[in-house]
């Protein structure tokens, strides 16, 4: 094999045409050798293949064979004059920006060539995001298209924009929370690159407490049930979310298109005065896809004699009243749904038997106290980071308390403030304490000896979180 080594080949002086080899042989350019173009390349094979031009035309101008242009018809309709048609010669052409629909290019054949066999006419391109490249072929059927293409063939990420309630961000999400009844507006749809469904927390309101049966007794009042709690999260959403939530099957988040979903909150139920019962909370709902709703609280009782003492059902079950050994709170779940949306009241089965039983949380039922000192407290609630901050919420109510010991404490609050919403029960001679607004948290029971009303049910609260960029 014969080598050549030199750093330029140059035509003969005059010549003006510089010819590699003769007919038939064959050259061989080696794995990793870069070859780089910087005039024009003519009669490679390459039909069909420009060298696309970055400068962007915006009115009428006559191409070149070999080269692609970017044509932006945003400022009006544009004419795109074809070269002189030679077998092999290629022209390229794109919807600069996505507007041939409303301003179109024409494509003129120059002289008597033709386009796909007609030399009378020209073409018109007037689809949104078009691509085409034009080959001319002979002098028969004279340019042809070879390939065409739209932008949405390679669709950017898209995501849900909408309206309704308090807006946070937390980092690459929204946050819409209602506090009240409201419209939850998507006002356009995203795609699966970016985002098409929506994660939720829908918490009823709290149930109100009962209270002493009358002013000479120490039967305590029971604890109100918290009000139901629903969570659905999507794959997509990267935050803390409840033991509750569901993150598989049908629930686990929810679709959207471009339309209003109305949404209610539960408000939460009175507390019942002395000698009456507490109230359930109301149901908050959300109306998507598929309709989420929680089941308001059940309420906690007063010492309504025999057969009458039994906490009510809800979304988590409220607290039976002092007065009564053998007593059961009411059921949670109700109706039921799954993941569970709540859990029962405690029973009662301590001695003495003056004391209130705790209201049903989200997290867990109330546990019995089984001494009747101190009162039981309300059922643990459950903690969701939607909002971007962990928050507590749906906690039970604290049964009221007697002279034997103290009023419950609320949800899985050991002492301070009601956490988790869950309000303490009183004391003996003490009302009980209301359940912190927009958590669905259950009232906490009247406490015994006169002791004023029980606590009224915490306010629900519904939650939206999606991606938005």
């Amino acid at each position: 094999m014969s080598e050549i080594k030199v750093n330029k080949i140059s035509p003969r002086t005059a010549c003006g045409t510089t010819t590699l080899g003769d007919s038939g042989d064959t050259f061989t350019i080696p794995s990793g050798v870069t070859i780089t173009n910087n005039g024009t390349a003519n009669g490679f094979g390459a039909t069909g293949a420009v060298n696309w031009q970055t400068t962007v035309k915006t009115s009428t101008f006559t191409a070149v064979a070999g080269e692609g242009y970017f044509v932006n018809t945003t400022g009006g309709a544009v004419t795109v004059n074809l070269p002189s048609g030679t077998a092999g010669a290629v022209v390229g052409i794109k919807d600069y920006a996505n507007t041939f629909d409303t301003h179109n290019v024409t494509v003129a054949p120059n002289g008597s060539d033709k386009i796909a066999g007609d030399n009378t006419v020209d073409a018109t391109l007037s689809v949104e995001g078009l691509a085409v490249t034009f080959v001319f072929v002979d002098s028969t059927q004279g340019w042809l298209v070879t390939d065409s293409g739209l932008q949405s063939d390679m669709p950017t990420a898209e995501f849900i924009t909408a309206t309704g309630g308090t807006i946070t961000e937390d980092g690459d999400y929204k946050v819409h929370t209602f506090t009240g009844p409201g419209t939850f507006t998507v006002c356009s749809v995203g795609n699966s690159g970016g985002s098409t469904e929506i994660s939720y927390m829908v918490v009823a309101g709290g149930a109100g407490a009962g209270a002493t049966a009358n002013p000479s007794t120490s039967d305590a009042g029971g604890g109100g049930g918290a009000g139901g709690f629903r969570e659905g999260k999507t794959p997509q959403c990267t935050y803390t979310s409840s033991p509750l939530a569901c993150t598989s099957g049908s629930n686990n988040g929810l679709s959207v298109t471009a339309t209003g979903y109305p949404v209610t909150v539960g408000g939460g139920g009175p507390g019942g005065s002395i000698g009456s019962p507490g109230t359930n909370g109301s149901p908050s709902t959300f109306a998507g896809s598929t309709t989420i709703t929680s089941t308001g609280g059940g309420a906690g009782r007063h010492n309504g004699g025999p057969g009458n003492r039994t906490g009510v059902a809800g979304g988590s079950g409220g607290g039976p009243s002092g007065g009564g050994s053998g007593m059961s709170g009411g059921a949670g779940n109700t109706p039921p749904v799954s993941p569970p949306q709540g859990n029962p009241g405690s029973a009662h089965s301590g001695s003495p038997d003056v004391y209130g039983g705790g209201g049903g949380g989200a997290g867990g039922a109330a546990a019995d106290s089984p001494n009747g000192n101190p009162a039981s407290d309300g059922g643990v609630a459950v903690t969701s980071s939607i909002n971007g901050t962990a928050t507590t919420y749906a906690g039970g109510g604290g049964g009221g308390g007697s002279p034997a010991g103290p009023g419950g404490q609320g949800g899985d609050n050991p002492s301070g403030p009601a956490r988790g919403g869950g309000g303490p029960g009183g004391n003996a001679g003490g009302g009980g304490n209301p359940g912190t607004a927009n958590t669905g948290g259950g009232g906490g029971g009247g406490g015994g000896n006169a002791g004023p009303s029980g606590g009224s049910g915490g306010s629900g609260i519904v939650i939206i979180r999606y991606k938005f960029q």
